[in-house]
Order: C-alpha cells, then sequence, then structure tokens
C-alpha cells in the first residue's frame, strides 16, 4: 500500500511534465505558423567603408647572430629601446615581446655557440612613424623587421555605422519594392546579420614594402607612402511585414 502511495505522486508529476512539454511544443508551432501565415517581404541591405588605419603592428626579431661582433642581445634590446625613445615612441606601452613563455630563443650555430634571439611587436599609429622605425633600426643594425598587421582602434564604431547605414538601405529597398503595388511596411519581424567581422586587423601580406622604398631613399627626405585602405562590408537581411 506504502508502494502505491509513493508511486500516484510520481505519476501526476511525470503527467504534468509532459503536459507541459506538450504544450511547449504547441505554442512553439503556433509561433512558427503565425510568421510564416503573415505578409512579409524580405530584402538585404549593404553598407561599406574604406578606413585608414591607424594601428600598424611591426614584428621585430633581434638576434646575436646578426652583429659581426657578436653584440650581446641585451645590448641590442638597449640599443633598440634607446632609438625608439628618441622618435617619442612609449616603449613601455607600445613594445612587447612575442613570445609569452620565454622571452629568449636559444639556437644552435656550428654546433658550438649557443646564441639567443628575442621577438617584439611594436604597435605605433601611421606609415610616416612605421618608416622611421624602418629608418632607426637599419641605422642600429637590425634588420629582421617586417610589418605584420593594421588596424583602426574605433573599428567597432565603424562597424556599428556601417550597420546602421545598412538597415537603412535595407529599409529603402523594401519601400521602393511595395511603393509601386500600394503596399506599407510594417516593423521589422526579423533582422539577421551576415558581415564576419574577425578581429578588425587585416594581415599585411607583401610585408617588406615600406622597408625596400625606404632604403632606395637618398635624401634625408621621408618617402611618401601610406597603407592600403581597410574596406568595411556589412550585410543586413530584414524581413519587414507588409501591411
Amino acid at each position: 500500500m506504502s508502494t502505491f502511495r509513493q508511486i500516484i505522486p510520481f505519476c501526476m508529476n511525470l503527467k504534468s511534465m509532459v503536459s507541459i512539454a506538450l504544450c511547449a511544443i504547441t505554442l512553439s508551432s503556433m509561433a512558427q505558423k503565425s510568421f510564416l501565415d503573415v505578409p512579409y517581404i524580405e530584402v538585404n541591405g549593404y553598407a561599406d567603408t574604406l578606413v585608414t588605419p591607424n594601428e600598424v603592428f611591426i614584428k621585430i626579431i633581434i638576434s646575436e647572430a646578426d652583429t659581426k661582433d657578436r653584440i650581446s642581445l641585451e645590448e641590442l634590446e638597449r640599443k633598440m629601446v634607446a632609438g625608439l625613445k628618441q622618435l617619442g615612441i612609449n616603449t613601455e606601452k607600445e613594445l612587447t615581446t612575442s613570445n609569452i613563455q620565454s622571452n629568449y630563443r636559444y639556437y644552435v650555430l656550428k654546433q658550438k655557440d649557443v646564441l639567443k634571439s628575442k621577438e617584439y611587436t611594436l604597435k605605433v599609429g601611421d606609415a610616416v612613424t612605421a618608416t622611421k622605425v624602418f629608418m632607426k633600426l637599419e641605422e642600429l643594425g637590425i634588420a629582421n623587421t617586417q610589418i605584420e598587421k593594421v588596424g583602426h582602434s574605433e573599428i567597432v564604431a565603424i562597424r556599428n555605422s556601417c550597420r546602421t547605414r545598412a538597415i537603412l538601405n535595407a529599409k529603402d529597398k523594401a519601400i521602393a519594392l511595395t511603393k509601386p503595388i500600394n503596399q506599407n511596411l510594417g516593423p521589422a519581424l526579423l533582422i539577421s546579420d551576415y558581415s564576419n567581422e574577425g578581429d578588425g586587423h587585416v594581415q599585411v601580406e607583401r610585408t617588406g614594402n615600406v622597408r625596400m622604398m625606404m632604403a632606395g631613399a637618398e635624401t634625408a627626405e621621408l618617402p611618401q607612402i601610406d597603407f592600403e585602405k581597410i574596406r568595411i562590408t556589412l550585410t543586413i537581411a530584414v524581413k519587414f511585414l507588409l501591411k
């Protein structure tokens, strides 16, 4: 008898759970059906813009093997930091070591000498400063440098501005399609963002261009160079209710 009394509440709870699940499925089906039954129009909106990079990331590798007189890595590092500070660069903020696990890399040369190398990432704000950095490092005998990537510090705000333009573009398209047939737009039923954001940085493939141009300059005047602008493209799909 006791066992029977325990089974009754369990069955009632199970019945309630099944009822709730069936109710949820029914409501979901009704919502989908009501969405499909209403008249709507679906359009894609686009917006794009070109942005001049204000973040330039330079990879710098210093190595004892690159010096004839076997200057120590520590001395090379001191010279590099001093040279960058002469250019007005805040090395404490903008210069970081790329190898997080270990500041130094060791390798064997001619199976005898163990030499050290170290890799850094330097962030500057424009192509002119990047050129000055390359010139200074060449002067110090540090030639293993390249531009890794470029970006923009306000990339999120710029993308959001493009989103606004894209959804307005979608609305204009919808109006252009419905006005000739005397229909009006209602509220948006669904908005989908198909944009691929990434991290906001563009990898630079031809990394030697700046340094090569600089090396060919015979005057003290800096070469007039700039990086290719970053293209930001946004695609927004919108379903509008038709009245």
